[in-house]
Protein backbone atom coordinates (compact mmCIF):
# COMPACT_ATOMS: atom_id res chain seq x y z
CA UNK A 1 0.00 0.00 0.00
CA UNK A 2 1.32 3.49 -0.49
CA UNK A 3 2.32 5.43 1.78
CA UNK A 4 2.69 2.69 4.57
CA UNK A 5 6.16 1.77 5.68
CA UNK A 6 7.82 -1.54 4.25
CA UNK A 7 7.18 -4.08 7.66
CA UNK A 8 8.99 -7.08 5.81
CA UNK A 9 12.38 -7.91 6.53
CA UNK A 10 15.33 -6.51 4.33
CA UNK A 11 16.22 -8.54 2.15
CA UNK A 12 20.12 -8.75 3.14
CA UNK A 13 18.89 -10.41 6.50
CA UNK A 14 16.90 -12.96 4.60
CA UNK A 15 18.58 -16.49 5.76
CA UNK A 16 21.27 -14.50 7.98
CA UNK A 17 20.58 -15.59 11.52
CA UNK A 18 22.40 -12.66 13.01
CA UNK A 19 20.60 -10.26 11.30
CA UNK A 20 17.26 -11.52 11.97
CA UNK A 21 18.50 -11.61 15.79
CA UNK A 22 19.09 -8.09 15.61
CA UNK A 23 15.96 -6.77 13.95
CA UNK A 24 14.19 -8.99 16.79
CA UNK A 25 15.81 -7.51 19.70
CA UNK A 26 15.02 -3.86 18.44
CA UNK A 27 11.83 -4.69 17.85
CA UNK A 28 11.90 -6.02 21.98
CA UNK A 29 13.25 -2.97 22.71
CA UNK A 30 10.87 -0.60 20.68
CA UNK A 31 8.15 -2.48 22.89
CA UNK A 32 9.98 -1.67 25.94
CA UNK A 33 10.38 1.20 25.47
CA UNK A 34 6.86 2.18 24.41
CA UNK A 35 6.00 0.01 27.43
CA UNK A 36 7.87 2.43 30.08
CA UNK A 37 7.16 5.30 27.88
CA UNK A 38 3.03 4.47 28.53
CA UNK A 39 3.60 3.87 32.45
CA UNK A 40 5.60 7.56 32.29
CA UNK A 41 2.60 8.71 31.41
CA UNK A 42 0.27 7.14 33.50
CA UNK A 43 2.31 7.95 36.77
CA UNK A 44 1.93 11.70 35.94
CA UNK A 45 -1.61 11.33 35.11
CA UNK A 46 -2.05 10.02 38.70
CA UNK A 47 0.02 12.83 40.33
CA UNK A 48 -2.19 15.37 38.66
CA UNK A 49 -5.07 13.44 39.28
CA UNK A 50 -3.98 13.56 43.50
CA UNK A 51 -2.44 17.02 43.12
CA UNK A 52 -5.96 18.37 41.94
CA UNK A 53 -7.86 16.22 44.12
CA UNK A 54 -5.87 17.86 47.21
CA UNK A 55 -6.58 21.43 45.99
CA UNK A 56 -10.18 20.90 44.84
CA UNK A 57 -10.66 19.27 48.35
CA UNK A 58 -8.64 21.88 50.56
CA UNK A 59 -10.80 24.84 48.62
CA UNK A 60 -13.95 22.92 49.55
CA UNK A 61 -13.26 21.77 52.69
CA UNK A 62 -16.61 22.96 54.27
CA UNK A 63 -18.76 21.15 52.87
CA UNK A 64 -19.64 17.82 53.37
CA UNK A 65 -19.23 16.80 49.75
CA UNK A 66 -15.61 17.42 49.96
CA UNK A 67 -15.37 15.10 53.06
CA UNK A 68 -17.27 12.36 51.05
CA UNK A 69 -15.01 12.26 48.00
CA UNK A 70 -11.98 12.98 49.66
CA UNK A 71 -11.32 10.38 52.69
CA UNK A 72 -12.26 6.57 52.31
CA UNK A 73 -14.80 4.84 54.88
CA UNK A 74 -12.16 2.82 56.70
CA UNK A 75 -9.73 6.75 57.40
CA UNK A 76 -7.21 6.47 60.46
CA UNK A 77 -7.25 10.40 61.01
CA UNK A 78 -3.95 11.52 63.53
CA UNK A 79 -4.68 14.79 64.45
CA UNK A 80 -2.31 17.84 65.11
CA UNK A 81 -3.98 17.62 68.92
CA UNK A 82 -3.02 14.12 69.19
CA UNK A 83 -6.56 13.03 68.43
CA UNK A 84 -7.18 9.81 66.50
CA UNK A 85 -10.63 9.65 64.28
CA UNK A 86 -12.11 8.46 61.47
CA UNK A 87 -14.63 9.40 58.62
CA UNK A 88 -17.61 9.06 60.70
CA UNK A 89 -16.49 11.31 63.12
CA UNK A 90 -15.42 14.14 60.73
CA UNK A 91 -19.19 13.44 58.64
CA UNK A 92 -20.44 13.99 62.72
CA UNK A 93 -18.51 16.89 63.35
CA UNK A 94 -19.47 18.73 60.27
CA UNK A 95 -23.39 18.17 60.83
CA UNK A 96 -22.61 19.48 64.12
CA UNK A 97 -21.09 22.46 62.76
CA UNK A 98 -24.15 23.08 60.00
CA UNK A 99 -26.89 22.67 62.62
CA UNK A 100 -24.76 25.55 65.29
CA UNK A 101 -24.78 27.43 61.63
CA UNK A 102 -28.17 26.55 60.98
CA UNK A 103 -29.90 30.20 59.44
CA UNK A 104 -26.87 32.25 58.97
CA UNK A 105 -24.87 33.04 56.09
CA UNK A 106 -21.39 32.93 57.45
CA UNK A 107 -18.04 32.13 55.45
CA UNK A 108 -16.10 29.42 57.20
CA UNK A 109 -13.36 30.71 59.49
CA UNK A 110 -10.13 29.81 57.84
CA UNK A 111 -9.78 28.59 53.74
CA UNK A 112 -6.59 26.30 53.55
CA UNK A 113 -4.75 26.24 50.55
CA UNK A 114 -1.81 23.56 49.95
CA UNK A 115 2.01 24.61 49.40
CA UNK A 116 4.94 22.58 48.39
CA UNK A 117 3.16 19.34 47.65
CA UNK A 118 5.25 16.32 47.24
CA UNK A 119 3.15 13.34 45.83
CA UNK A 120 5.11 10.13 45.59
CA UNK A 121 3.32 7.04 43.80
CA UNK A 122 3.82 3.70 44.88
CA UNK A 123 1.49 1.52 42.04
CA UNK A 124 -2.47 1.29 43.76
CA UNK A 125 -0.93 3.46 46.50
CA UNK A 126 0.57 7.05 47.00
CA UNK A 127 1.85 9.19 50.04
CA UNK A 128 0.51 13.44 49.69
CA UNK A 129 2.70 15.45 51.69
CA UNK A 130 2.33 18.91 51.82
CA UNK A 131 2.02 22.31 53.66
CA UNK A 132 -1.03 23.05 54.60
CA UNK A 133 -1.64 27.15 54.82
CA UNK A 134 -4.96 27.86 57.40
CA UNK A 135 -5.94 32.09 56.42
CA UNK A 136 -8.63 33.40 58.60
CA UNK A 137 -11.51 34.84 56.32
CA UNK A 138 -12.20 37.60 59.38
CA UNK A 139 -9.03 39.87 58.75
CA UNK A 140 -10.14 42.31 61.44
CA UNK A 141 -10.21 39.45 64.02
CA UNK A 142 -6.27 39.71 64.14
CA UNK A 143 -6.18 35.74 63.92
CA UNK A 144 -2.88 34.24 62.79
CA UNK A 145 -2.39 32.27 59.45
CA UNK A 146 -1.77 28.45 60.55
CA UNK A 147 0.96 26.15 59.19
CA UNK A 148 0.81 22.34 59.39
CA UNK A 149 2.76 19.56 57.55
CA UNK A 150 0.31 16.87 56.46
CA UNK A 151 0.87 13.43 55.30
CA UNK A 152 -1.83 11.16 53.25
CA UNK A 153 -1.56 7.78 52.25
CA UNK A 154 -3.90 7.44 49.25
CA UNK A 155 -5.30 4.33 48.18
CA UNK A 156 -6.75 3.77 44.20
CA UNK A 157 -10.18 1.01 44.65
CA UNK A 158 -11.67 0.39 41.64
CA UNK A 159 -9.87 2.98 39.92
CA UNK A 160 -10.69 5.62 42.61
CA UNK A 161 -8.16 7.28 44.83
CA UNK A 162 -9.56 7.89 48.79
CA UNK A 163 -7.42 8.67 51.88
CA UNK A 164 -6.86 5.59 54.02
CA UNK A 165 -4.89 7.66 56.18
CA UNK A 166 -4.14 10.70 57.78
CA UNK A 167 -1.44 12.45 59.61
CA UNK A 168 -1.04 16.78 60.82
CA UNK A 169 1.24 18.69 62.58
CA UNK A 170 1.19 22.21 63.83
CA UNK A 171 4.15 23.89 62.83
CA UNK A 172 5.12 26.13 65.46
CA UNK A 173 4.85 29.67 64.80
CA UNK A 174 8.32 31.68 63.95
Amino acid sequence: MPGLPNTRLPQASVGNPQKEKEINMMKKMILVLAGVLFAQSSLASDVEELTSMLHDFLANSATREAHERFWADDLVYSSSAGLRFGKADILEGLVAADDAAEGEDTAPAMVYSGEEVDVRLYGDTAVVAFKLVGTPTNEGAGDDVLYYYNTGTFLKRDGVWKVVAWQATKIPPQ
